[in-house]
């Protein structure tokens, strides 16, 4: 058993406490670095040419991998996904310009034949203005539910097609009329409309790839970025999609009517005048009129009472 220390020495140690024996000194390497310096060495640029000291993964020739830069494309596509055709105001007034959509039934022989089932008119801001299921004057065959959305439910509240037919008349008459593939949805609704009034996205030349009409999830995709028709059709939002695409280029479009009808205009004034000068004397339009009660070609009574012709008063038989 080892003997307690001498008096002395534990006094010496009780006045001076912070003294005590120093370590020995390790030998100086990457691990004993101070972190400042470690810091600033990593700030520090490195050599050009590359040393063969260092490890193998921090080589020039194996170059750490770089994760690839994501591409446009796809975020373009992620950003078209995220779009939605939603109204740009909440005015719901009529407006100088209205977009029309309809959806078909079918009635008649295995429901061939196609019927109004639903129809849907937006303002220009993209506001519905009217909406209403129509119950044909036909018995329905077929809904065509996974295009139109139409279901035998939506007949309990459905509005007569006469009804429905005299409101949308009565709605876009002596307004421009948008849509896509218009002579569909006046066909089903039994109504007409003037030419010069309708904007149909399916047949404005600059819309068209290769002379052919484009189908209206196509245009919104590319003119809106928006995607549109993935299941059931929607007639609100495919109105919706015809009158932003319109807006978007109503500027150009307007103007290129305004010249085709001034163009029409101008053919149809020489058109006329080209008639009327030619009705004259031309050798190439026949005469057949002739006088009242005098006899005609072959003894006949003349037909009528108009100048007859010196040849048909020298001729008898």
């Amino acid at each position: 058993m080892a003997s307690p220390p001498p008096p002395a020495t534990a006094a010496a140690a009780a006045a001076n406490p912070k003294r005590r024996p120093k370590p020995k000194p390790k030998a100086a390497g990457a691990s004993t670095l101070n972190p400042n310096w470690a810091q600033l060495q990593s700030k520090l640029p490195r050599p050009a040419a590359a040393t063969t000291l260092g490890k193998r993964k921090h080589r020039p020739d194996h170059p750490s991998p770089v994760p690839a830069p994501t591409e446009p494309a796809a975020e373009d596509a992620a950003a078209a996904a995220e779009v939605k055709l939603v109204p740009t105001s909440d005015d719901a007034s009529l407006t100088k310009a209205v977009a029309v959509d309809c959806e078909m039934v079918g009635v008649g022989a295995g429901g061939s034949k196609s019927a109004l089932g639903r129809v849907t008119l937006v303002n220009s801001w993209g506001n519905v203005v009217y909406d209403e299921y129509t119950r044909p004057v036909e018995r329905i065959v077929d809904y065509r539910t996974h295009i139109s959305g139409i279901r035998p439910k939506h007949m309990n509240k459905a509005k007569d097609f006469w009804v429905v037919q005299k409101d949308v008349a009565e709605l876009i008459k002596g307004r421009i009329l948008v849509g896509h593939a218009l002579h569909h949805d006046l066909k089903v609704l039994l109504l007409g409309h003037p030419k010069k009034d309708i904007r149909d996205t399916s047949e404005y030349e600059v819309f068209r790839r290769e002379g052919k009409r484009r189908s209206l999830k196509d245009l919104t995709a590319q003119v809106l970025g928006a995607k549109i028709q993935q299941k059931e059709h929607c007639p609100i939002e495919d109105a919706r999609a015809a009158m932003f695409i319109y807006n978007k280029h109503k500027k150009v479009w307007e103007k290129n009517m305004k010249e085709q009808f001034r163009f029409r205009k101008k053919l149809k004034k020489r058109g006329k005048k080209k008639s009327a000068e030619g009705s004259g004397n031309d050798p190439n339009v026949p005469t057949l009129l002739h006088v009242a009660g005098q006899p005609a070609v072959g003894g006949l009574p003349a037909p009528c009472g108009g100048p007859m012709p010196a040849c048909c008063g020298s001729r008898s038989r």
